[in-house]
């Protein structure tokens, strides 16, 4: 594998499994070095020892809902690494709830951490983008991982869909306020993807343990999406190869949304 990202330093949230934890193998074997946090002590140390250790890989533990871990985590990796380069926005909830059933207390919840954390990690980070741009003429990118939930979302995922609408919103906002110092912002809205998190919701339902074999016989691939599908794109649009790109909401689910129903 090319080390595109050598020189590159780089912060994933919400990475110690699924999608957050591909998204960091991805960039270490590419050959930046990066800070991913998670909420537990424990989570993420054999990732990190797995990969390089701190010297390389720095797991930080960090509650996101909470705003001053937001500002700790950027502060954190900036001192340790001497910059930041690509902010991955991955950590969220995807608690169940229906218009009847969700509470003031658990929207809140839901958006502290799908939309106000990205917010603030954004926000804590545009110093150091600033700087490296006023130093070397690229500021950073900031990749937030989205949903295509969305463009509607299930009746269940009310505030969930609520959260990742904002986020493809805030995202490509900010896409234009931060051109200015060649800060790069896309959302990638991401489908049904075959990960820890979501066995686990799935089994809480009371999926049956074949559940997505089943499923993947809805998608036209045969198959549900896979992390590793996601980390690749991830890497793409972080990169220098698409260095003239910002803005963007990328879609990464195997047919068009918005198709007609059959």
């Amino acid at each position: 594998m090319t080390a595109r990202f050598a020189g590159k330093v780089a912060l994933v949230t919400g990475a110690t499994r699924g999608i957050g934890a591909a998204i960091v193998r991805q960039l270490v074997a590419e050959g930046a070095r990066v800070a991913f946090c998670g909420r537990t002590a424990n989570a993420g140390a054999e990732l990190e020892a797995a990969l390089g250790g701190p010297d390389r890989v720095r797991y930080l533990v960090a509650d996101l809902s909470k705003v001053d871990d937001c500002a700790t985590v950027v502060d954190a990796t900036v001192e340790q690494f001497g910059r930041l380069d690509i902010l991955v926005n991955n950590a969220a909830s995807v608690a169940r709830g229906t218009l009847a059933t969700t509470s003031p207390a658990d929207f809140d919840a839901i958006l502290a951490l799908n939309l106000r954390a990205p917010f603030l990690l954004m926000q804590r980070a545009l110093p150091t983008f600033q700087a490296q741009h006023a130093g070397e003429g690229l500021g950073g990118v900031v990749i937030n991982i989205g949903s295509i939930n969305a463009y509607i979302g299930g009746p269940h995922l009310m505030a969930y869909s609520a959260s990742k609408g904002g986020l493809m919103t805030l995202s490509r906002n900010l896409a234009h306020a931060l051109a200015q110092w060649r800060v790069r912002v896309h959302v990638l809205n991401v489908g049904w993807t075959l990960t820890e998190g979501e066995e686990v919701v799935q089994h809480q339902e009371g999926a049956p343990s074949d559940w997505a074999t089943h499923a993947g016989t809805t998608r036209p691939a045969g198959r549900l999406l896979e992390p590793t599908e996601i980390a690749a794109a991830v890497a793409f649009f972080a990169s220098d190869e698409a260095a003239i790109f910002s803005g963007a909401a990328i879609d990464l689910e195997q047919f068009p949304i918005g198709r007609p129903s059959e």
